[in-house]
């Protein structure tokens, strides 16, 4: 049986905590209510819809099964960098090795501190993931780096996957791009 990937895996820091208000979460709920909103014009196929929830209380072998099950059904992950990404522990670096190596997922790297045209991701290099820095430095990963607005992640998501990687480790949109759209 072939299994489609059709889905957006969606990683995030969960900043040791499970309260929403405390956690990088609410930039993925943003991307569901964005999603279920018939007003706004954003649509993406998430892969954590896709299986069954994982509780707080599950084991870290739970946890990475149910992971890899999501990862499975993913065409491409997007990475939301927060001012918190680097500060705790998490599950997060394990998450973007398995999306590389195990997957072979493009990743969308999207910045919630930044607005615009990003000239040089490399300037927030101190807030990348550790597994995120590695990816990049062996050449391992295809991604782009672009702003936490609508526009520039449903583009991203919806023209690049397993299938039809970026071009470089590192891709940006061109100011030209930035300058066209309304976010």
């Amino acid at each position: 049986m072939i299994m489609s990937r059709t889905g957006v895996y969606v990683a995030f820091n969960g900043c040791g905590t499970t309260d929403p208000t405390e956690s990088d979460i609410k930039y993925y709920n943003l991307l569901k209510a964005w999603n279920e909103n018939k007003a706004i014009d954003f649509s993406f196929p998430d892969s954590h819809a896709k299986t069954y929830a994982v509780r707080d209380s599950s084991s870290i072998d739970t946890l990475h099964d149910r992971l890899r099950e999501r990862l499975r059904k993913s065409k491409i992950m997007l990475l939301i960098i927060t001012q918190n990404t680097t500060k705790t522990p998490s599950v997060l670096d394990w998450e973007i090795r398995e999306a590389v190596y195990t997957y072979k997922l493009p990743i969308v790297v999207a910045y919630t501190f930044h607005e615009g045209y990003l000239p040089n991701p490399s300037l927030y290099r101190n807030k990348w993931p550790a597994a995120l820095k590695d990816v990049i430095n062996t050449k391992s990963v295809k991604s782009i780096h672009i702003p936490f607005q609508r526009k520039p992640i449903i583009d991203a998501i919806s023209k690049h996957g397993v299938n039809n990687p970026f071009t470089w480790e590192i891709t940006v949109y061109r100011k030209e791009y930035y300058d066209n759209i309304s976010t």
